[in-house]
């Protein structure tokens, strides 16, 4: 059997703390762990450790919070801890090269996608959002540029028509983990071939911003579909419903029934069972069909109980929205 690896694990999220969960349960041994500085959180805005240190602190590791990374007294520090390889997770500081080149086997990296698609920060969102068919993770080595070192490692799994972004998000953390300790399985004995990431096929997935969860009705049925399952559980697709916020949590394009006249973008149309409609597409022609959403003060619901309390604010016929032509 191969050796151990002195491991210095990097990441701040929920989904950093699936790799560094895995690699605790591996034979490697973690020397220390960076993350993110405390954020406040909550209502009462107070300083929350992050999943990872919450994770590091439970098993008694040293735990390493700097601004940045730049500093030579940092990275002094962190040469001290002479580890192997450093593994790299959601951590949300930039590596200088400096950095980069303390660990004997250099810096690896989780990335949620199959790269070079999705380079950035959101990729399990765009690539739900841009209707892609799978996703995956990609173990790579780390170079100076933005999700652009040579591959190690990679692995996928579907994206159907009912996933959404935190589905995804869980599916890919523990594949991640996964893979991860697989790679340093391979480093720690014969090693891997790293493949330079192809020059084709290069996408950038853009950082989440909760105004661009408000959906426009103009737009066709298919892409605010795929956007309201790509938005769930943040930032949550919404529409305006009078003078409240509907917000969309599952969702899928369907047809008119025959012959039901197009509708102005936004009007609810007659509902089915079990499921809100909603007219869109640039003619009124297409239909959004709502299978989940949720009120102002209330919980999420099923369509068929939103449907069973009779709100008003859900009548056929009341136009949802603030979309105009203009913004086709």
């Amino acid at each position: 059997m191969s050796r151990s690896l002195r491991v210095i694990f990097a990441g701040t999220p929920d989904f950093a703390a699936a790799s560094l969960t895995a690699v605790l349960q591996s034979r490697h041994r973690v020397v220390a762990v960076y993350t993110q500085p405390d954020r406040p959180a909550g209502r009462g805005r107070k300083l929350t450790a992050s999943p990872v240190k919450s994770l590091a602190l439970a098993h008694d590791l040293p735990v390493r919070q700097p601004e940045s990374l730049r500093s030579a007294a940092v990275q002094a520090e962190l040469a001290a801890f002479e580890a192997d390889i450093m593994v790299v997770v959601a951590y949300g500081l930039i590596l200088p090269q400096a950095v980069l080149d303390i660990p004997r086997l250099g810096c690896l990296n989780v990335h949620a996608s199959l790269l070079p698609r999705w380079r950035g920060a959101a990729p399990i969102q765009r690539a739900i959002e841009a209707g892609d068919d799978e996703s995956g993770v990609t173990i790579m080595q780390m170079d100076a540029g933005l999700d652009t070192g040579a591959m190690l490692l990679t692995r996928r799994t579907p994206i159907t028509a009912t996933t959404t972004g935190g589905e995804l998000h869980d599916t890919l953390a523990t594949l991640g983990g996964e893979a991860l300790v697989e790679v340093l399985d391979a480093l720690a004995g014969e090693g891997l071939t790293a493949i330079p990431q192809p020059q084709e096929g290069v996408t950038y997935a853009a950082k989440l911003t909760k105004a661009e969860a408000e959906l426009d009705f103009f737009r066709p049925a298919s892409e605010l579909a795929a956007r309201v399952r790509a938005f769930n559980p943040w930032p949550v697709a919404w529409c305006t419903c009078g003078a409240a916020r509907l917000r969309l949590l599952m969702a899928e394009a369907a047809g008119r029934h025959d012959d039901e006249p197009a509708a102005p973008p936004g009007t609810l149309l007659p509902p089915e069972a079990d499921a809100l409609r909603i007219a869109c597409g640039p003619q009124g022609d297409e239909v959004l069909r709502v299978i989940r959403a949720q009120l102002p003060g209330g919980r999420p619901l099923a369509a068929r109980d939103l449907l069973n309390a009779r709100d008003e604010r859900l009548l056929a016929g009341r136009r949802l929205g603030n979309a105009t032509e203009e913004s086709v």
